[in-house]
């Protein structure tokens, strides 16, 4: 029993100096951790903490009064034509030629309470008859004022006893890629068709030859939109929609209006002169890119290089060299040649613009006076200068127009015929030609089906009339 008890006790305490030591030595001795840096950084989300919901509600563009202020102004055009029908044999036996009329329709601004309305020239061409049908309904015959085919621009008048509704021009100048716009016309004669979108871009050319800069939108226009207006949220008139890019005829997706500042200069000119009056630069060159850039050694991708100054322009009496890049007329960017070309067709002989330069790596800005095209390019001749007094004396002439550049296609016909470069146009169509304005307006004034009747003295002196159709 002595043994046991012994046993215990010694137990006990065994147990007691085990425990005694584990808290002395061990228990509090610190521990030593090894950290290690992560290198992943938490994923950061930009968040908006504004209320989207009422936001986008207040945000949602409002077409009512865009559309209440430009309804009543766009008009229905309807153009009759008198075209040849395939001929018959019964033509054939009596001798006589077949004619039906051809009806055409598109879309009209009225631009002015007494009736002028803006319109497109493929809308009117070749018209026998213009008919104009207002939103109440009433017809009107109207009269063709005056055209321009290099901007599809025409102008038309109509005759009523009361003012008309009518926009204003707005400052296309100020619109902006994706501001929302309307497309109001009269899409396959549906009148006071509404559709909206955005600009999808600005200073676009359809051509490749830069002799455009149209406005682009993905407003739905069809056929019968044509002469319409592009307006936008304040129901300003920014553009007269013209053509569609589709391979079906009808809309895809983009479609194309002259800017509003183009269109007011072409009528304005129609009004005072009769016929388009432009001021060039008198340059030639090339937009810039990469490719050209890297060819022409120099860091600059956006701009125009110009490659050559034309002779008496006011680009060569302002000092502009081959070489040197235009980056910005007045405060237009020059990014591409439509946006120069954009920009000064909205200008006029005499108008001085502030062309800003890259030469050899520095800017400048040059002041710059526009004056008239001095040449022209006349059908199946080619290229028409005005003449000076030198050549008109060289051939014994008291007036006429030089031609300069004999068209590739029809030169070895006009040589054989004895007119070389240099003859002088003395007449079109029987009218006297004093310069090239008077045979741009001899083009543009004949009357459809009307022979073309060139009187050109040749390199032996004589008076020789040819005759086109």
């Amino acid at each position: 029993m002595k043994k046991i008890i012994t046993l215990v006790f010694v137990s006990v305490l065994g147990g007691l100096l085990t425990l005694g030591g584990y808290k002395l030595f061990i228990e509090n001795e610190p521990q030593n951790l090894t950290v290690e840096q992560s290198n992943d950084y938490p994923v950061f989300v930009p968040t908006s903490t504004h209320n989207t919901v009422n936001n986008s509600a207040a945000l949602a563009p409002n077409f009512v009064e865009a559309a209440e202020k430009s309804i009543d102004a766009v008009v229905h055009v309807k153009n009759t034509a008198i075209v040849s029908s395939p001929t018959s044999m019964r033509d054939l036996f009596y001798g006589r030629s077949s004619q039906r009329a051809q009806v055409g329709t598109g879309s009209g601004v009225i631009i002015s309470p007494t009736g002028y309305i803006v319109t497109n020239n493929h809308v009117i061409k070749n018209a026998n008859e213009i008919s104009i049908t207002l939103n109440n309904n009433k017809a009107y015959n109207a009269e063709l004022i005056g055209t321009d085919e290099a901007t599809d621009i025409a102008l038309l008048k109509i005759e009523t006893d009361e003012d008309l509704p009518f926009m204003a021009f707005g400052d296309s100048e100020n619109a902006k890629i994706g501001e929302w716009v309307l497309a109001v016309g009269n899409p396959f004669n549906l009148n006071s068709t509404v559709t909206a979108g955005i600009i999808s871009a600005k200073s676009r050319d359809l051509t490749g030859q830069h002799s455009q800069s149209f406005i682009q939108t993905d407003a739905a226009v069809n056929p019968g939109n044509s002469g319409g207006a592009l307006v936008n949220t304040n129901g300003d008139l920014i553009g007269i929609n013209t053509a569609i890019s589709s391979q079906t005829g009808s809309y895809i997706g983009y479609s194309f209006a002259v800017p509003s500042n183009i269109a007011r200069k072409i009528v304005n000119d129609i009004m005072e002169y009769g016929n388009v009056q432009n001021g060039i630069l008198g340059v030639v060159g090339n937009p810039l890119n990469s490719a050209l850039a890297e060819k022409l050694e120099t860091k600059t991708t956006e701009g125009f290089y110009v490659s050559e100054v034309q002779e008496d322009t006011g680009a060569k009496k302002a000092g502009i060299k081959s070489g040197d890049i235009i980056k910005k007329i007045d405060h237009v960017n020059i990014n591409q040649f439509s946006d120069l070309t954009g920009y000064l067709k909205t200008k006029s002989p005499d108008d001085t613009v502030n062309v800003t330069l890259l030469r050899d790596g520095d800017e400048e800005v040059v002041s710059v006076t526009l004056l008239k095209p001095s040449s022209f390019i006349l059908p199946t001749i080619g290229m028409i200068k005005n003449a000076s007094k030198k050549d008109l004396k060289r051939f014994n002439a008291d007036y006429g127009v030089k031609i300069s550049e004999l068209d590739e296609n029809y030169k070895p016909n006009w040589i054989r015929s004895g007119v070389e470069e240099g003859s002088i146009i003395t007449k079109i169509n029987g009218e006297k030609i004093l310069n090239i304005e008077d045979a741009d307006n001899a083009i543009k004034t004949r009357s459809y089906n009307e022979q073309l009747q060139i009187e050109i003295i040749n390199t032996n002196g004589e008076k020789v009339v040819f005759n086109f159709r």
